[in-house]
């Protein structure tokens, strides 16, 4: 094992980060994606700093294949647009560079400061970013080209020991941004880490800063979960946690009323996994049919309804305002929730029509 020194304000070399070398730290260069590599590579040839960082780090540690490959750099965005031509620049306050492959994206972002917090929109150094990490597992640094995870936090020993510890100070990090409640839950159930009993506490206390999340926020967030194939561990943990009731209250409530709805409720999760799993690409709407499913049988006696010849466009409408308050603050795009709704209703045998999504342009040439 390394070690990376730096110096103390007086000048003198202190130990700053443990440096895990391939064989130690195991990582197959074969699952990294290529063009991840290529942005290192170009980074570096023109004299800046660049690692893959996060989550990808994380997964190939413990064996898994990412999903996404974060880069973190010390050039600044301007500077990535200029090298990357196939890129664009978003974000308002801290700007970050999307790097087009294709139809994969890479996020690659500047190192960021701590001079306001864990919040702030300042550029900083690597020793400055890793601070503004929310978890030890997720604050890690790999180097493709010299092969090297570089470690300021302990991270690597957490991932061994299966432990979700905080980089930024407790007292701070869910006060700062909310949302990391959310991400602490996911990082438990996805990755089996486990939460400290005073981690635990602290996000049930801090659970009603939730409310302060826009929409927007919570609608990603959500989404991420139905898409996670992990949905069924998680809103449990969200639920034991209390944070469901910020992302779903109508069916929080609903879950705290009849633990017969709870266990359909989750059920369906459970259903939806299966899906992710073996359906990936499946449309939003498919998905969202797991979470509306039983709520839509609870509304009415739909028999009586059909044996009443309630005019079809009648019942799709009052279903239509009811679904759409109970799913509430998620505010899925219009076309996904009403495929949902029309499917659930045409299985209990009302028979709407539903509109086929158009293929995306991708999709057609594959066809």
């Amino acid at each position: 094992m390394l070690i990376r020194y730096g110096t103390d304000k007086n000048g003198k070399p202190v130990k700053k980060a443990l440096v895990y070398t391939k064989e130690e730290h195991c990582i197959p260069k074969s699952k990294i994606d290529f063009d991840a590599v290529h942005i290192v590579e170009r980074l570096r040839a023109e004299g800046f700093h660049a690692y893959i960082v996060g989550g990808a780090v994380r997964d190939l540690i413990v064996g898994n294949t990412p999903k996404d490959f974060d880069i973190v750099t010390d050039a600044t965005p301007s500077k990535i647009k200029r090298i990357f031509r196939n890129s664009r620049i978003i974000g308002k306050r801290f700007r970050i560079v999307h790097v087009v492959f294709g139809e994969k994206i890479f996020e690659v972002s500047t190192f960021r400061s701590i001079a306001e917090g864990s919040v702030g929109n300042d550029f900083g150094t690597i020793e400055e970013d890793v601070q503004r990490r929310d978890f030890t597992i997720n604050a890690l640094y790999y180097d493709p080209i010299s092969e090297h995870v570089i470690d300021y936090v302990g991270g690597v020993k957490d991932i061994k020991k299966g432990v979700l510890r905080p980089v930024i100070p407790m007292e701070r990090i869910f006060v700062e941004d909310p949302v990391r409640m959310l991400r602490a839950i996911k990082y438990s159930a996805k990755t089996g880490a486990r939460m400290s009993f005073a981690l635990r506490r602290k996000i049930r206390r801090s659970a009603s800063l939730l409310g302060e999340v826009s929409p927007s926020r919570l609608t990603e967030e959500l989404l991420k979960i139905i898409n996670s194939g992990k949905s069924a561990q998680i809103v449990a943990e969200a639920l034991d946690t209390d944070l469901y009731m910020s992302l779903q209250p109508a069916a929080t409530g609903m879950m705290y009323e009849d633990k017969r709805f709870e266990t359909l409720y989750m059920k369906r999760l459970s259903s939806l996994d299966e899906l992710v799993q073996h359906e990936p690409d499946a449309r939003l709407g498919q998905k969202l049919v797991f979470m509306i499913q039983d709520f839509i049988e609870s509304l009415t006696d739909w028999k009586k309804e059909l044996e009443n010849r309630t005019p079809y466009a009648e019942l799709y409408a009052k279903t239509w305002r009811e679904c759409r308050n109970f799913i509430l603050p998620m505010n899925p795009q219009r076309t996904e929730l009403d495929f949902a709704i029309k499917t659930v209703l045409i299985s209990l045998g009302v028979p709407v029509r539903t509109k086929k999504r158009k293929p995306r342009p991708a999709e057609s040439k594959a066809k």
